[in-house]
């Protein structure tokens, strides 16, 4: 395609109108976005397609779990069950975003374009926004819930309001591309990675996440501190205090290290102005590293919960008593679990509460002890 960077707005949207051109194809040449693009990498789109399987697969079994045998009693439920949600929705998207990769990128309309990426932002927002939420309530019912008393149903209706707001959030992320916040023949303010996305759209959209990391680090880095200066005096809480070290140390160390590419590579490109830098190589897999953290959190929020993972061994159980495999002693174990879930509930909310009663001012993370089960 012989076309001057040069091009100007207007002499582009003609070409556009006229149909003498392909818009997206326009960008992508003139943004450097082509570079590496003559073949497509086989193995990597395989890779990429078994870990969005895995990724609606693992969360979607978490999800079920959740409604089926706990019900969202606790805040702690819905917090989970929205984190599931979210990434299995990442897993969908990232799914739909590869299906439509490739060659078939130049035969969609730009709307088409800024609803794939769209979905897909919106989602890995969505899923960050999520471990944010689930740190802030952490933080509220370990640490001020023993200064300030809360009854349950209001923890619930506090974590599901902040769950609105999470998706409400996430969603204005994704769409405002698709509103007007692009760089359509706009070519100096384009991404060399997204070509279509403006350049400040990208920072912006950093600058959320770059909020919600902070925010996750800061409220677990808190919530350890206090209960380290506790377990001095008291050695059962020194114990938890390991425990609670290792889950962040995990929270954390997932996090950065499926994330930190992927915002470095954006951070170099929102940098630099077309065509004076050029797309980076490896940004597939790059994205498939930060998409990749939608599979872990299960494993790091859900499974280390007891009560969790109870649900989860009498989910697929029934899931096995469904397809023909007996397993007498497994369903019954689930219908244990879901029968008695509601005291066990009820009897962890009785201990909490008299173990807040007990606690003082000078003393307000006893009741960090119980970050591991939630």
């Amino acid at each position: 395609m012989n076309l001057s960077f040069n091009l100007t707005f207007n002499q582009c949207l003609e070409l556009v109108d006229i149909g003498n051109v392909n818009i997206i194809l326009l960008h992508y040449n003139l943004t450097g976005r082509l570079i590496g693009r003559s073949s497509e990498n086989a193995i990597l789109k395989i890779i990429s397609i078994l870990i969005s399987l895995f990724i609606i697969f693992e969360n979607l079994s978490v999800l079920v779990a959740l409604l089926r045998f706990l019900r969202l009693r606790r805040w702690v439920h819905c917090c989970l069950a929205n984190i599931a949600f979210s990434d299995l929705l990442a897993g969908i998207s990232y799914l739909l975003n590869i299906c439509l990769s490739g060659e078939i990128t130049f035969r969609l309309t730009p709307q088409q374009w800024f609803l794939r990426e769209g979905l897909l932002f919106t989602t890995l927002a969505a899923s960050t926004f999520s471990l944010f939420i689930t740190a802030v309530e952490r933080y509220s019912t370990m640490v001020a819930g023993s200064l300030v008393s809360e009854s349950h149903s209001k923890k619930v209706v506090r974590a599901q309001g902040l769950i609105l707001i999470c998706w409400v959030l996430a969603g204005i992320v994704g769409i405002l591309p698709l509103f007007g916040w692009n760089c359509l023949c706009h070519i100096e303010t384009c991404s060399s990675l997204l070509p279509l996305y403006s350049r400040q759209y990208i920072l912006f959209s950093l600058g959320l996440l770059s909020i919600s990391l902070i925010g996750i680090i800061g409220f677990y880095c808190t919530i350890y501190y206090l209960v380290c200066c506790n377990a001095k005096r008291n050695a059962i809480t020194s114990q938890r205090a390991v425990h609670l070290l290792q889950t962040v140390l995990i929270i954390l160390g997932s996090f950065v290290i499926c994330w930190s590419p992927l915002f470095v590579y954006l951070i170099v490109d929102s940098s630099c102005t077309p065509p004076s830098c050029q797309s980076p190589v490896g940004m597939e897999w790059v994205l498939a590293l930060a998409v990749l953290n939608s599979a872990l959190n299960p494993l790091i929020y859900s499974c280390r919960s007891s009560e969790v993972r109870k649900a989860m061994v009498a989910f697929l159980c029934c899931a096995c008593t469904m397809a023909g495999v007996k397993l007498p002693a497994c369903y019954q174990q689930g219908m244990d679990l879901t029968s008695g879930s509601s005291n066990e509930s009820s009897l962890r909310r009785k201990s909490s509460v008299r173990l807040s009663r007990a606690l003082s001012f000078r003393s307000p993370v006893t009741s960090i002890s119980s970050v591991p089960s939630q």
